[in-house]
């Protein structure tokens, strides 16, 4: 069994930073901000040939109200996952109440539990440690993850005792608090080998404005509160992966941050969270785009929407909080969406209530389906006789008095799929013959949920160099005509001019 490690502490004691560290990732947000971190973050490494889970979580202080509270459940939730819990302390800040209160529930828990003392760089250990023994946790461990000093040491200490000693011991010379690597040396942490999440199956990211009821849509489809859910907008601040199985398909959920306009982002951790919101759309293989019934369609759900066709990702619309409305209500939302939306029509659109469950179990058949349409694959000469079968319906407009010629078509890509057609004059056709194109394929491939992309190719002519030497030699053939006819004309002006002379 792979062991299991839960981070748990006060809020802003490190523990981002030592998940970064462990993982060899920048996956968790850091920043000088108290309760940054708010659902689990699960991450993976190594050590050797011995692999671990590392379970990122929110602070708990003990006081814990509103959001706060749901925050605390979460971190609670992984110290039940786990086999070993780190339980982070500030050592600069020394030891509080929220600590005493974390460290009775460890004793209780049974957990095997490891006191580490954080933001120990600059400081005497020896007496900085001499406080923490008053927690009962056993002999504290000194680290400072923001520098990387103690991390190789502290996690081979835990895994040696889990596993047994190794018989190669490898010294970690960030022990000594006075040594100082030179500049382009190794860290010693490097021993630490980050591996990717397990990520399997259909990437889905549930994406939109905050606080449209994405996190509540995910732990809908999980059927636990695996995600911090609060009526509160900016809930949630990470993309989230949850990988999962479904009647024996593979999915992966992506839970992330709501976009707001870039003129309300006064924080830098909300752009972080923006940008980690766009990553996981241009990773994931299908985009759950999340619309709030109640405030209807607004410029903000365009702008996410125009994202996600840019990235070319397979797409489906729900309209949450559908539950509860007035049927007038109900058709205003339909009205609207019909008029914003007119272009939408290989999406799937789901009215659903995220709360109640209602309509949520619909989405996968479109999901599935989207993400097979996304991922197609189809053969050269089916796609050649779309094409030939397109053009025999409805000829491509004449161009510079000749009608262009379109051979052959095959596929270039796919999410999205990508279809390249290849001929002569392509890249003059308008734009309403290329439309009716790839609305031919889209039709007779059966395409739904995802934009299709359809490329151009110009076939070179052969003889283009020699019909160009040809051109020049007729240029140059016209020049001197008319320039020896010039000289003609010059000599016949000067010899009339000589014989008018009296």
């Amino acid at each position: 069994m792979v062991p299991v490690i839960a981070l748990v502490g006060r809020p802003n004691v490190g523990k981002s930073t030592l998940f970064n560290r462990l993982t060899k990732s920048r996956d968790a947000l850091v920043a000088e901000i108290a309760g940054l971190t708010r659902d689990r973050k699960y991450g993976e490494g190594k050590v050797g040939e011995r692999p671990f889970i590392v379970i990122d979580t929110g602070g708990i202080s003990g006081e814990e109200v509103g959001i706060d509270e749901a925050m605390a459940s979460q971190s609670f939730q992984a110290i039940q996952e786990a086999d070993i819990v780190f339980f982070m302390v500030d050592a600069s800040a020394g030891i509080l109440e929220g600590d005493r209160m974390i460290a009775n529930y460890l004793r209780k828990s049974g957990k095997s539990a490891y006191l580490i003392a954080n933001k120990i760089d600059g400081k005497n250990p020896d007496v900085v440690l001499v406080e923490m023994y008053e927690l009962g946790m056993g002999e504290p461990l000194g680290i400072a993850a923001a520098h990387n000093r103690g991390v190789s040491s502290l996690i081979d200490h835990v895994m040696d005792e889990l596993h047994g000693v190794s018989d190669e011991p490898v010294a970690h010379p960030e022990n000594d608090w006075h040594y100082v690597w030179d500049e382009g040396e190794e860290s010693p942490a490097e021993e630490v080998v980050h591996e990717e999440l397990d990520v399997k199956g259909i990437k889905i990211a549930v994406v939109g404005r905050p606080n449209v009821g994405k996190s509540t849509l995910v732990n809908r489809f999980l059927g636990e509160d695996r995600v911090v859910v609060y009526d509160e907008a900016g809930t949630t601040r990470d993309s989230i992966y949850i990988p999962y199985e479904r009647h024996g398909q593979d999915y992966t959920l992506i839970d992330t941050a709501g976009v707001r306009r870039r003129k309300n982002i006064s924080e830098a951790a909300e752009k972080f969270s923006i940008i980690k919101t766009l990553q996981a759309i241009q990773d994931c293989h299908v985009c759950i785009l999340v619309l709030d019934a109640r405030t209807g369609i607004v410029e903000q759900d365009l702008h996410m929407l125009s994202f996600v066709l840019n990235a070319g990702r397979a797409l489906v619309i729900a309209i949450n909080k559908w539950d509860g409305m007035e049927a007038d209500e109900k058709q205003r939302v339909k009205d609207e969406i019909d008029r914003r939306f007119d272009f939408l029509t290989f999406a799937d659109m789901h009215f659903i209530s995220a709360l109640h469950g209602t309509g949520v179990g619909h989405l996968y058949e479109s999901v599935d389906q989207a993400y097979e349409s996304a991922m197609g694959k189809w053969q050269t000469n089916m796609l050649t006789r779309i094409l030939e079968d397109a053009v025999a319906t409805h000829q491509p407009p004449m161009v510079r008095n000749r009608r262009p010629k379109l051979r052959y078509a095959h596929q270039g890509g796919s999410n999205p799929p990508v279809l390249v057609i290849h001929g002569n004059l392509v890249n003059d056709l308008p734009d309403d013959y290329k439309r009716y194109l790839a609305n031919t394929f889209r039709r007779v491939l059966a395409i739904k949920g995802t934009p299709i992309r359809v490329e151009f190719r110009q076939g070179e002519n052969p003889f283009a160099d020699k019909q160009k030497e040809v051109r020049h030699r007729r240029k140059s053939r016209a020049e001197a005509v008319v320039k020896t006819a010039n000289i003609r004309q010059i000599k016949l002006d000067k010899y009339r001019k000589a014989r008018n002379k009296p």
